[in-house]
Formats: structure tokens, sequence, C-alpha cells
């Protein structure tokens, strides 16, 4: 079989869906906009304290 006939690859078929500035949302770069862990855990702790108290 003759590859030099077929033609070339299919151009920019890695290149990613998305923009990279797209996911830059509320000051937090690379993020998407997502929770720190810090604020997860304050979060999970503030969670924690009111399910005791509710006890």
């Amino acid at each position: 079989m003759d590859y030099s006939k077929m033609g070339g690859g299919r151009a920019g078929s890695n290149k990613p869906r998305f923009k990279p500035e797209d996911l830059k949302r509320d000051g937090k770069a690379g993020t998407g906009g997502k929770a720190s862990k810090e604020e997860l855990l304050a979060r999970m702790k503030a969670q924690s304290d009111a399910k005791k108290k509710e006890d």
C-alpha cells in the first residue's frame, strides 16, 4: 500500500475543546471556579459542628 498518496493527517485533532481563559472564574485561576481545599474543609467542619449541636 502506498501511504504517500493517502494525504496528510487531520490537522488540529489534538487541540483541547476548551479555552484556558474559560477556566478562570471568580478570581480563581485554573480551578474553574471550584472552592479550594481549605474552603471545603471549613465548610465540612461547619456542617459537622451544626450536626453535633442538632443532636
